[in-house]
C-alpha cells in the first residue's frame, strides 16, 4: 500500500487497463526503478516510508502546485480560487509579455467569505495577466509562502483558415533532377510552390527534419534523432547557399567534382536500384559545406548570422559543441573522457575554445538550414497555401545524442519510452528514447519544452506531434527490462497543453496530434477542446461501438486530418491489392497462415469498396486499382475533416511502405525513393507531370486551379 501511494503521488501507475475489462498490475520492481529515476528512493520498505512521509508532508503544506494554468477568458483555476482570504499574489511577467504594461502585477484576495464576482464569473480581485509564462508568488496572512510557474494561454490553437487538402511526404524520398542523392529543402520549396499554385493544395507535411546522430551507418529513422531542437544540415541544398557561387579555385574544381559524385549517387537511386544512402550524401555535402564555409560572409549576411547566434544562445552553443566533440571522440557521449560528459564542466568549457572553429562551422550549418526552412515556408505561403509546411515533432531523442547530453537534468536516466502490449504487439515496444522528467520540466518552467516548440514553429504553418498521447502520459521501460514490464508515468497534461497552445498561437500555427492506437479515455476530447486536430486513417474508421462497419463520412470528426495512409502503413495501392500482406509474409512477420491473413485483408478491403460503391464514389466502368484510389480520396473529401492528407507516393501508385514497423535489416526502412506502380523511382519533375497524379488531384482540387499543362493530362 505504501509503494502504491508513493507512486501515485509522483504520477507513476501501479496498474493499467489495456481494455475496458482488463487490468494489469505493474511489477513492484518496475515501480521502484521508475521512482528512482525520478529521484525518489523506494529501494526498501524503510525507504518507502521515509519517501512517502516526505511526499505527503510536501503535498499537505503546498500552497500552490508547481505549475498553475490559466486559460484566457475561462474561470480562475481551483489552485487560485482556493487561496485563503487575505492572501496576496505577485505575478512577475515574462519580458515578451510585459510590453508597455507593468513588469509586475499584484493582487489580494479580500478578507471576506463571499468576495465579489464579475459577470464573467471571475472574482473581482483577479486581474488576468497577459498571455505568457510568468512567475507567480503567493503569500498568506499565516506567513505561508509559495512560488509557481504561471502559464496564461489562449483557449485554443489557431484553426486552418478553411477546409484544405495537401500532400504528406518523407522529404528524403523526394528526389529531383538536382538532388544530391536524397530530397532536400530546395525540393520541398519547389514541391510547395508547384502544388500550391497548380493544384490548389493548402499544405505539405514532411517527416521530422531533426538532426541525426552521426555514424556509419547513421540511424536512418527520422524519429530517433540526436536533437529535436535543431534541423539536420543533410537537408541543405548546397547550391542555394549564397556563398557557394563565390568559392574560388582550387575549391571550385573540387566542388564540381563533388557535384559529379552527387549526380552519380542520384543516378544510382533513380535508375540502378540503389537505396538512398544518407551517409554518402552527407559525406559529399559536408566536404562542399567546408569549402563554402571558407567564403567570408558579406556584412549583411554576417549581421543576420550574429542575430541568429544571439537568438539561439546557449542551446545552439551546446549543440554545436556536441557536434564538434563527436567528430573527435565519436557520437556516444557516455564513452567520452569523463570531464566532457558534462556540458558545464571545466573540460567542456575549455573544449569550446579549443574547438572554436568547428563549433562555428556547426553553428553556421544550423543557421543555413534555418534560412532554407524559412525559404520553404515562404514559397508555400506565396503559392497561396492556407497552411504551408507542416513540420513533425518526434516523440523523443536518441540516448547518445546532443539533446540528451546538453539537457541531462531534464531526462530520466536509465529509462526508455515505449508502448505496452496490445492486440497488435503482444511483447510491447521499446523505442530506445529517454523520457523527459515531468518534475524537472515543471521546476524549469517548462523551458526545454517551450524552446523546442518555438524552434519548430518558427517556419511552420502547422506542427504534427507524433504520439500526442505523450502530452498526458508515457510508457516508461526500465533499462534491462522487457517492454511488458514498463509502466505509465503521467505528465502535467494541463501544463503541457497550455504551453503548446500558447506557443502555437504565438507562431500562428495549426497543431495536429497523431492519436492513432491506444488512447486513454478523455484524451481526444481534451485535445479537441483546445483545437488540436487528430489523425483519422480511413481503414481504421469504423463504428467500433456499434455495427463495426465502415464509419459513414458524415460521422467522422471535424477536427482532424483525414488520410488514407501514413508512413508506417501500407500505401493505398498495396492495401487494395493485398501486396502488403504478401510483403509481410516474405519477411516472416505474419502470425497466422498467409491464406488466413489474405482472406481477412481481402474481406476488409471488399467491405470498404462495396461501401464506396453504394455511395456512388466508384463510377461505372472504373473498377481498377487506380479508380479505387480515387474513390478512397473522394470519400475523404466527403467527411467534415478540416484537412485531408494525400500520401504523395499514392499519387503515382507506389506500393512500397516507407517504414515497416517490426523490421530493421529485413526491410530498407526510411531509404526508399518514391516510385511508380511498377516500382521505378520517379523524380519530382516526373511526379509533377504524372497523368495519374493529375487524375487523382482532380478529385480534390478546386476547379479554378486546374491549370496543369496539356501533356500532363494525357492518359
Amino acid at each position: 500500500m505504501g509503494l502504491s501511494r508513493l507512486a501515485a503521488l509522483h504520477g507513476v501507475a501501479t496498474s493499467y487497463s489495456p481494455s475496458a475489462d482488463v487490468t494489469v498490475s505493474v511489477p513492484d520492481e518496475t515501480v521502484t526503478a521508475v521512482l528512482g529515476a525520478l529521484g525518489v528512493d523506494a529501494a526498501t520498505p524503510a525507504d518507502v516510508r521515509r519517501s512517502l512521509a516526505a511526499a505527503e508532508s510536501a503535498a499537505a503544506s503546498r500552497l500552490l502546485p508547481p505549475t498553475v494554468v490559466v486559460w484566457s477568458g475561462e474561470p480562475v483555476p481551483p489552485a487560485l480560487a482556493a487561496l485563503p482570504p487575505g492572501a496576496t499574489l505577485t505575478v512577475d511577467l515574462e519580458p515578451s509579455a510585459a510590453g508597455t504594461a507593468p513588469q509586475r502585477l499584484r493582487m489580494r484576495v479580500p478578507e471576506t467569505t463571499a468576495p465579489a464576482v464579475r459577470a464573467s464569473g471571475a472574482p473581482a480581485w483577479w486581474t488576468e495577466p497577459p498571455l505568457g509564462v510568468h512567475r507567480l508568488t503567493a503569500r498568506t496572512p499565516g506567513h505561508r509562502y509559495a512560488t509557481a510557474t504561471l502559464v496564461v494561454a489562449p483557449d485554443r490553437v489557431p484553426r486552418p483558415p478553411a477546409r484544405t487538402h495537401g500532400f504528406l511526404v518523407q522529404l528524403y524520398s523526394l528526389l529531383s533532377a538536382r538532388s544530391w542523392g536524397m530530397g532536400d529543402l530546395a525540393d520541398l520549396a519547389d514541391l510547395a510552390a508547384w502544388s500550391g499554385r497548380t493544384l490548389g493544395t493548402g499544405f505539405v507535411q514532411v517527416n521530422p527534419l531533426h538532426a541525426a546522430v552521426p555514424g556509419r551507418p547513421t540511424d536512418p529513422s527520422p524519429y530517433r534523432p540526436s536533437s529535436r531542437r535543431f534541423p539536420d544540415p543533410v537537408h541543405l541544398h548546397v547550391e542555394s547557399i549564397p556563398e557557394y557561387g563565390h568559392v574560388a579555385e582550387p575549391g571550385r574544381a573540387l566542388l564540381d567534382d563533388l557535384r559529379q559524385q552527387a549526380a552519380a549517387l542520384r543516378e544510382a537511386v533513380l535508375n540502378k536500384g540503389a537505396l538512398i544512402d544518407r551517409d554518402a550524401v552527407w559525406q559529399l555535402k559536408r566536404q562542399a559545406l567546408e569549402l563554402v564555409h571558407q567564403v567570408p560572409l558579406t556584412p549583411g549576411r554576417r549581421a543576420a548570422y550574429c542575430d541568429f547566434l544571439a537568438a539561439q544562445g546557449q542551446a545552439l552553443e551546446d549543440h554545436a559543441l556536441w557536434c564538434a566533440l563527436a567528430e573527435v571522440h565519436g557520437p556516444r557521449w557516455r564513452d567520452w573522457p569523463a570531464g566532457l560528459r558534462d556540458p558545464r564542466s571545466p573540460e567542456s568549457v575549455r573544449a569550446r575554445t579549443e574547438l572554436l572553429g568547428r563549433v562555428d562551422f556547426h553553428c553556421r550549418l544550423a543557421w543555413l538550414t534555418d534560412t532554407q526552412l524559412a525559404t520553404a515556408q515562404s514559397a508555400a505561403r506565396e503559392s497561396g497555401m492556407a497552411v504551408g509546411i507542416v513540420h513533425d515533432l518526434a516523440v523523443g531523442v536518441h540516448p547518445d545524442g546532443a539533446d540528451s547530453w546538453a539537457q541531462q537534468d531534464a531526462f530520466a536516466q536509465g529509462m526508455s519510452v515505449g508502448a505496452p502490449p496490445d492486440a497488435f504487439n503482444a511483447q510491447g515496444q521499446d523505442w530506445g528514447l529517454p523520457p523527459w522528467r515531468p518534475d524537472a520540466l515543471a521546476a524549469s518552467g517548462y523551458a526545454p519544452y517551450r524552446d523546442l516548440l518555438r524552434g519548430l514553429l518558427a517556419h511552420a504553418g502547422a506542427l504534427r506531434i507524433d504520439h500526442v498521447m505523450g502530452l498526458f502520459r508515457l510508457w516508461w521501460v526500465p533499462e534491462g527490462r522487457p517492454p511488458t514490464e514498463g509502466t505509465y508515468v503521467a505528465q502535467d497534461a494541463e501544463a503541457m497543453l497550455a504551453v503548446l497552445v500558447l506557443e502555437a498561437r504565438r507562431g500562428g500555427a495549426v497543431v495536429i496530434g497523431e492519436d492513432l492506437g491506444t488512447v486513454e479515455p478523455g484524451v481526444r476530447e481534451a485535445l479537441a477542446r483546445r483545437g488540436v486536430l487528430g489523425t483519422s486513417v480511413l481503414w481504421f474508421e469504423r463504428d467500433w461501438s456499434g455495427s463495426g462497419r465502415p464509419l459513414a463520412p458524415e460521422e467522422w470528426r471535424q477536427d482532424c486530418v483525414a488520410t488514407a495512409t501514413t508512413h508506417d502503413l501500407p500505401s493505398t495501392a498495396a492495401r487494395l491489392t493485398g501486396d502488403h500482406v504478401a510483403l509481410r509474409h516474405r519477411l516472416g512477420l505474419l502470425t497466422r497462415t498467409l491464406e488466413q491473413e489474405l482472406a481477412e485483408d481481402a474481406a476488409d478491403t471488399a467491405e470498404w469498396l462495396a461501401y464506396l460503391d453504394r455511395l456512388r464514389m466508384l463510377p461505372e466502368g472504373e473498377r481498377d486499382e487506380e479508380a479505387a484510389v480515387r474513390a478512397v480520396h473522394r470519400f475523404l473529401l466527403r467527411t467534415p475533416a478540416r484537412m485531408a492528407g494525400v500520401w504523395l507516393p499514392d499519387t503515382v501508385g507506389d506500393r512500397r511502405p516507407q517504414n515497416l514497423p517490426g523490421t530493421w535489416d529485413q526491410y530498407p526502412n526510411w531509404r526508399l525513393p518514391i516510385a511508380d506502380a511498377l516500382g521505378h523511382p520517379v523524380t519530382l519533375e516526373e511526379i509533377a507531370a504524372s497523368p495519374r497524379l493529375h487524375r487523382l488531384m482532380d478529385v480534390l482540387r478546386p476547379a479554378e486551379s486546374r491549370t496543369a499543362p496539356p501533356d500532363a493530362r494525357r492518359s
